[in-house]
């Protein structure tokens, strides 16, 4: 589907997207968490100019073996498609996949700054996306999704400890706590990896500066830096 149909999406077209996404999500993975030698984060930032809403998308590619940055990406735009609950992934599609045409290293695998499976119709953004990414993909959220019957309980406060997030017995996500003392963060497959591999890769890019992986956490900066040289600018 374009990004002009986008523009006029309903809600029951949405939903009927998703559902159609869904039986082809692959929750498994043939790779070793080290075997994925550079991992992108993905995150955006919005703002309003008078009515006109914007944002920007930034994609960090970090070596995992070193944490070295390989490249840092960026795009801008108009905020074209409405707002629908649960459905956030058609309004950041759009500026997701402009930026990663910009990019000359490609990852193995992208982190994103969201939900994937941890979603009331398993479609969060890490995994909507992963139809178009072609990689593997993993949600990292900073905030707790509730989901309707979803059992969720806070791990113990010790660094890597991590609790199940379960609906109606199948697991949708990990609530994992990544240092002592910390807010957890919010663990879900997006597309061709396990839970497992997921939550590995995260602890790896954990480190002594944030409890937030390193790829979301530059790409979350790096989207607050390019928002704030955009504002005010006219947008062509």
């Amino acid at each position: 589907m374009d990004k002009q149909t986008w523009k006029t999406l309903s809600l029951e077209h949405a939903v009927q997207i998703q559902a159609e996404l869904w039986p082809r999500v692959v929750q498994s993975c043939s790779k070793r968490a080290e075997e994925f030698e550079t991992v992108a984060g993905v995150d955006l930032a919005y703002w309003k100019e008078g009515e006109q809403e914007y944002a920007v998308c930034c994609i960090v590619v970090l070596e995992q073996k070193t944490r070295k940055v390989l490249e840092s990406r960026s795009a801008f735009g108009k905020v074209e498609v409405p707002y629908i609950p649960g459905c956030l992934a058609f309004r950041e599609l759009p500026l997701i996949l402009e930026t990663v045409k910009e990019l000359t290293v490609l990852p193995d695998l992208y982190m994103l700054d969201g939900n994937g499976c941890l979603h009331p119709r398993r479609m969060g953004i890490a995994t909507h996306a992963s139809f178009y990414l072609d990689r593997p993909t993993i949600g990292v959220a900073k905030h707790y999704y509730k989901i309707d019957g979803a059992e969720c309980t806070m791990p113990e406060n010790e660094r890597f400890a991590y609790t199940d997030i379960l609906v109606n017995g199948e697991t949708y996500g990990r609530v994992l706590r990544t240092a002592r003392d910390v807010r957890p963060v919010y663990v879900s497959v997006g597309n061709h990896i396990d839970l497992d591999t997921a939550t590995e890769l995260v602890c790896r890019f954990i480190d002594r500066e944030s409890h937030i992986p390193m790829p979301t956490r530059l790409a979350d900066l790096e989207t607050h830096r390019k928002r704030s040289e955009r504002k005010g600018r006219i947008f062509s």
